[in-house]
């Protein structure tokens, strides 16, 4: 007898998936997400700002999180000037809640071979209407302005003077935190079909099993091995070098920030930017030393290592991590395809990858205040930091690197008998 799903039954499965799962799905994730940013600011000290606000700026941080569009102002009434901008992704937050709703997308899906593309996109939209709702709650609950010290000297007199009482805030854009907010979760489950080795397909889409998750699973390994080093590396910092509650601010916020950073430039990757004012950068202090320049400075392995000559170890990292991964992805593929063409694979898998990371890795911050034009918007009690990759280039660099490591793993797994056939491959 045929071990296979009776046809009538495999919409009954789906439709079990119903909306108590997607709830659970949808909360599961909030609540990942809203953990860790709530302890990241915490160890950052943010449970001390003014007006009860911590919960907010918890808020705030995981709308950032999925990609929402916070709008940062200030007001300093008729005789000062603000101006203000954020741009970043709490990307520690935003990996937990990807890997949480992720699973939670899966798992009524295990065991499954085949799946209609209905009972899919019937399921997806049960967690998509729940994450609406969510996102729409989320972004009228993300509202908070605080007062802005004028510090000591002319700027607090005059602003004694004139009744000068500068506050800055942020509130949240609805539309464009919906629609990225949607587009952030269209991403998710679409990533955890394509690394998932057990998740069903639709008939019309079972080729991917073999041509697209290998090398999907195989970036995701890469990704997570990075965090996982760079978590160590943390701790290792943070129980040497004093300042736990700082590294740890970094590592529950920024950390994939700062490790993916660091596979782009052992990849030969630059990134150009800028520091200045009262901001900075998190640990390392170098990457700080290097972009606080009057110019806009390069940030790469030749100026990392004229600071310190251990920065030439990233190049190390990626050989070995891309030799894994090539070595990772020709082990979930059938046995039949060739060398050359896991090659390939490897090359656009690892290229997209960086891009990735190229666009959600970006930061810019400024901040300015002036009173009676003293304290000029572009320097006194102003600030900048930015921080973006040549991206094309980036990119450029990512897929001779796919194409070797991939094609060197391909030889590897081969040598050392660990290739799986096609029937291996789809267990």
């Amino acid at each position: 007898m045929s071990s296979r799903t009776p046809p009538g039954t495999s919409g009954q499965a789906v439709a079990r998936h119903g909306w108590p799962q997607a709830l659970a799905t949808v909360l599961a994730g909030l609540v990942a997400m809203g953990v860790t940013a709530a302890l990241g600011l915490w160890a950052a000290g943010a449970a001390d700002l003014p007006d009860n606000s911590f919960p907010r700026v918890v808020t705030a941080t995981v709308v950032a999180a999925v990609g929402g569009a916070l709008e940062v102002s200030g007001d300093a009434g008729g005789f000062a000037e603000t101006d203000a901008g954020l741009t970043v992704l709490p990307l520690s937050v935003t990996l937990t809640g990807a890997l949480v709703v992720g699973r939670g997308f899966l798992r009524p899906l295990r065991h499954r071979a085949v799946a209609g593309a209905a009972e899919l996109a019937g399921w997806a939209g049960r967690i998509a209407v729940l994450w609406l709702a969510a996102l729409l709650g989320l972004s009228f609950a993300a509202r908070q302005t605080f007062e802005v010290s004028l510090g000591e000297g002319l700027l607090d007199d005059l602003g004694d003077l004139f009744g000068v009482a500068p506050r800055v805030g942020f509130t949240t854009d609805v539309p464009l935190t919906v629609l990225f907010g949607l587009l952030w979760l269209a991403g998710v489950l679409l990533s955890a079909l394509l690394v998932s080795r057990r998740a069903p397909l639709p008939g019309r889409l079972l080729r991917l099993h073999t041509s697209v998750r290998p090398a999907a699973y195989a970036m995701l390994a890469l990704l997570l091995a990075y965090v996982v080093v760079g978590a160590l590396v943390g701790l290792v910092v943070a129980g040497t070098r004093g300042h736990p509650a700082d590294t740890f601010a970094v590592l529950l916020l920024g950390l994939p920030n700062l490790a993916w950073l660091a596979l782009t430039v052992g990849l030969g990757a630059t990134w150009d930017g800028r520091v200045e004012g009262p901001f900075g950068l998190p640990m390392p202090h170098v990457l700080d030393e290097v972009l606080r320049k009057p110019d806009v400075a390069a940030l790469n392995l030749g100026s990392l290592t004229e600071r310190d000559g251990r920065w030439w170890w990233l190049l190390v990292v990626a050989a070995v991590l891309l030799l894994a991964a090539g070595v990772l992805l020709a082990r979930r593929s059938p046995a039949a395809v060739p060398a050359w063409l896991h090659a390939v694979h490897m090359a656009v898998a690892l290229a997209l990858t960086v891009l990735m990371i190229g666009l959600v890795g970006r930061i810019s911050a400024h901040y300015g205040l002036s009173v009676l034009g003293i304290g000029d918007l572009g320097g006194g009690l102003a600030g900048q930091l930015f921080l973006r990759p040549r991206l094309w280039t980036a990119v450029g660099l990512a897929l001779p690197w796919g194409l070797v490591t991939g094609f060197l793993g391909a030889l590897l797994a081969r040598r050392v008998g660990r290739r799986r056939d096609g029937g291996a491959a789809g267990a």
